[in-house]
């Protein structure tokens, strides 16, 4: 019998043992989260498969033992699938020299516990254009960690990119975090870094010390020499100095290429040791009329200078704008701006409105509002979105890969917006109950005062749709080769996803639900699985 049990007790430790391998296997197996670029985009690819994030970023000020609780409270009510959240270089290296990521290995060990992946934001020489999460000994010795020189030579509260020391000391830093992400999140629970926070200068346009109105008047830099650079800049010369070349933009770009050099030499340090991918984020200017840089921070990754950026900072993958901003013309132009060909669209911050939540998605990688701790739960409009939405954030990716999604707005001051489907044409209606079909012609416009509503579709087939909404009817006429043929619905679906991403019906839309002016989503997000089909023709 004692050798019976034994034997039992042998064979369970080799059992588990033999687990702990396959489980050690599995994660030594698990590949880098990477950006690849397609021909509709780019996919964020998370242990080797498409992935959308579905975020929220904390607060400044809530990465503390203290305040997580709340923290993950918080992101389990909105239904997100990635945490954004600072780590502070003023805690990680308190003492020079000596690194403490405490604070790091308490991070990872709480998001594998709540399921939940996680965007690390680089608090360092730059956060909002100021340098006030650098550590105390770096704060203490002003003289060789100096920030900016404004024109009347007075010091303003933004670090100077021309500062070696600081660079040196910030890329350091950041190659330890980069290197122990490496040696203690095998699986992955970061999938991407943001270097810095809104970098870029307040009250300069750029440093006007003595020794760098010497570096301005030197020759504007080969890398940016490049025609298609030069063409997008606005250049006035092909070469030359800085002035002859950019004119009155000169010091704006002057500034965006040495803070850019900066990053890059902090972003490559942390790549050579842990090639996650990296981003920085803007702080916006108003992009409809080119403002001079004085009314915004200058030398940030602003609209008008991403080309630098990607000139001068190669490891960094994405330049991220934060909307704040208000009105389509505003948001929907950012969207555009940053939505290049060498650029991912990804939102790292965002205001509470989820007015343009499938615009960013159908275009982008992901989308986080900002300070969600505290503020957002179960009912917030954006919970609601993201509950739909998280069982499919993965096959979100691949059918924007395959160029199957398609999104509108309610414009402002009109309730009937029409999209091109292919074959099929979607004439969505804003509005509590509105329906198009209704509404007098020449009277499809209104006051926009209550501009919410929004529609997001994915095309399986022609006549086959997934769509999604609130505050819309959903209508649709037969173009290109079946313009004008009579049509109509032949199923309409109100369900969901599950949790393994199988599509669940609730109910079949017919009747007076189909009928009047077509299926309605109202205030609350839902979920449609549209079949509709055409008439033959007959004499």
């Amino acid at each position: 019998m004692k050798k019976r049990i034994i034997d039992i007790s042998v064979a369970g430790i080799l059992l588990l043992l033999a687990n702990a391998c396959q489980e050690v296997e599995k994660i030594a197996s698990t590949p880098i989260p990477t950006l690849e670029k397609h021909t509709s985009g780019y996919t964020l690819y998370v242990d080797g498969q498409p992935f959308t994030i579905l975020g929220g970023q904390c607060g400044n000020s809530s990465n503390w033992p203290a305040t997580l609780p709340q923290v993950w409270e918080t992101m389990r009510g909105m239904n997100a699938n990635t945490l954004e959240i600072p780590v502070y270089w003023e805690e990680i290296e308190a003492k020079e020299g000596e690194y403490d990521f405490s604070s790091v290995q308490l991070l990872l060990d709480q998001a594998r516990n709540e399921d939940m992946r996680l965007v690390l934001l680089w608090f360092a020489t730059w956060k909002n254009g100021s340098n006030h999460y650098t550590p105390e000994w770096f704060k203490q010795d002003s003289g060789q960690y100096f920030n900016t020189v404004g024109k009347d030579g007075q010091q303003v509260d933004s670090p100077s990119p021309h500062c070696k020391a600081a660079m040196e000391k910030d890329a350091a830093a950041f190659r330890e975090l980069m290197k122990y992400l490496k040696e203690n999140d095998p699986c992955h629970t970061v999938i991407m870094v943001q270097v810095e926070n809104e970098p870029g200068t307040w009250g300069s346009v750029r440093d006007y010390s003595r020794s760098n109105d010497k570096l301005f008047s030197e020759n504007v830099p080969d890398a940016l020499l490049k025609p298609e650079i030069l063409k997008e800049l606005g250049a006035k010369a092909e070469s030359g100095n800085w002035k002859a070349v950019f004119g009155e933009r000169a010091d704006e770009y002057f500034n965006a290429w040495h803070i850019a050099s900066y990053i890059e030499h902090v972003a490559a340090a942390g790549k050579a040791v842990n090639p996650l991918p990296l981003y920085v984020n803007a702080a916006l200017r108003d992009p409809l009329s080119n403002p001079p840089a004085t009314q915004y921070e200058s030398g940030g990754p602003t609209d008008n200078v991403i080309a630098i950026y990607k000139a001068a900072a190669p490891h960094i993958d994405i330049c991220a704008p934060d909307i704040y901003l208000q009105g389509d013309a505003n948001v929907l132009t950012v969207i555009d701006l940053y939505d290049r060909e060498d650029n991912a669209l990804f939102v790292p911050e965002t205001g509470g409105n989820v007015k343009y939540l499938y615009e960013v998605l159908t275009k982008g990688i992901g989308f986080s509002p900002f300070g969600v701790d505290g503020r957002m739960n179960e009912e917030s409009p954006l919970s609601k979105e993201y509950k739909l939405l998280k069982p499919i954030a993965g096959k979100l990716a691949e059918w924007q890969k395959e160029g199957m999604l398609y999104s509108a707005t309610e414009p402002e001051g009109e309730y009937v917006k029409e999209l091109d489907l292919g074959e099929w044409k979607a004439i969505m209606t804003f509005g509590k109950s509105r329906r198009s079909n209704s509404i007098p012609t020449g009277e499809r416009k209104g006051s926009g005062s209550q501009s919410t509503g929004k529609a997001f579709f994915v095309k399986f087939a022609e006549g086959d749709f997934l769509a999604m909404g609130t505050n819309v009817r959903f209508t649709f006429e037969p173009s290109g080769k079946n313009a004008g043929r009579a049509w109509h619905y032949l199923r309409v679906e109100e369900g969901c996803f599950n949790e393994n991403g199988e599509w669940v019906m609730r109910r079949v839309l017919n009747g007076d639900q189909t009928d009047w002016g077509g299926p309605f989503i109202g205030d609350e997000p839902g979920m449609l699985r549209i079949r509709v089909y055409s008439r033959e023709p007959r004499n």
